[in-house]
């Protein structure tokens, strides 16, 4: 338990499994049920990390196996927690980032949820960040779609939409990458749909690849395996402004926050679900 995950803000594991307790009824909904993808650090951030899309030597019981109906490796089982004391067992394997897929087990090939990944590359000021994501939330909306927002942990912010799971994934990723490919071309001073380093100086990427089969981000509430100890904090869209950066919610002032709030600011989430409008 006193094992450090991360050692200069001196969180250890037993650290994490009482943060992940506290916030439990806010994860669980986006993290049960779902093929998981791991950053797990077993010697914390100082030390090696490594993604786990599949079960290891020693894995703890409660971290769950389950078919991929497209796999033809049968020894290449999708991993999956349902309850509490699974998500103790990543905690328990040092997982330190959590990165749900945007469909569940029961509907694997249907995503239920779109996520717009707003990467600003050097020079972008925050400012900026936040007027993407306000563009990404209009563009959703003229759709048809409920947009809400969250800290990345990281550098940037997430848009997150709820769907009906009517739509595969092909034409999931086709739509977001078209929201995306629309963004860099009536904005291209400030958006670019493309990862190439060598065109992002100063502009924001509108990352769309979050969307496809396989692909995933962290969940909401997840930690980040960076110094500082970050979380991806779920927001209100009238909390966005300057003095809350991507990473400013961490696992010592999460709780607090979360307390201290009236309302969750993403407890409409799943009634908010619509089905994309496919074009023909």
């Amino acid at each position: 338990p006193d094992r450090l995950y991360w050692p200069d803000e001196g969180v250890t594991k037993e650290g994490l499994a009482n943060y992940y307790t506290e916030v439990w009824p806010l994860i669980g909904p986006f993290i049960v049920g779902r093929p998981l993808a791991l950053l797990r650090a077993p010697e914390g951030i100082g030390g090696q990390t490594f993604f786990q899309k599949h079960s290891w030597r020693g894995m703890n019981k409660n971290i769950q196996l389950v078919d991929d109906p497209q796999e033809t490796n049968p020894d290449d089982k999708l991993l999956m927690i349902s309850d509490l004391d699974g998500l103790i067992g990543l905690v328990q394997s040092a997982v330190l980032e959590i990165h749900p897929w945007g469909s569940t087990i029961k509907d694997i090939e249907h995503p239920d949820m779109i996520i717009m990944d707003l990467d600003p590359g050097d020079g972008v000021p925050w400012s900026k960040v936040i007027e993407a994501a306000f563009e990404v939330k209009t563009r959703l909306e003229a759709e048809g779609l409920a947009a809400f927002v969250k800290t990345s942990g990281g550098k940037g912010l997430h848009v997150v939409s709820p769907l009906k799971p009517e739509t595969d994934w092909t034409e999931t990723k086709d739509f977001t990458h078209r929201i995306a490919d629309d963004m860099a071309r009536d904005d291209p001073d400030h958006y670019v749909a493309t990862i190439t380093k060598s065109k992002r100086h100063g502009k924001i990427l509108v990352d769309y690849l979050r969307n496809g089969r396989g692909n995933t981000a962290v969940a909401p509430y997840s930690t980040r395996a960076r110094k500082g100890a970050a979380v991806s904090m779920p927001l209100a869209w009238e909390e966005l402004n300057e003095a809350i950066g991507p990473a400013y919610f961490t696992v010592m002032n999460a709780p607090a926050r979360i307390a201290s709030l009236t309302k969750n600011p993403w407890e409409d989430f799943r009634a908010s679900a619509r089905p994309i409008k496919v074009r023909k």
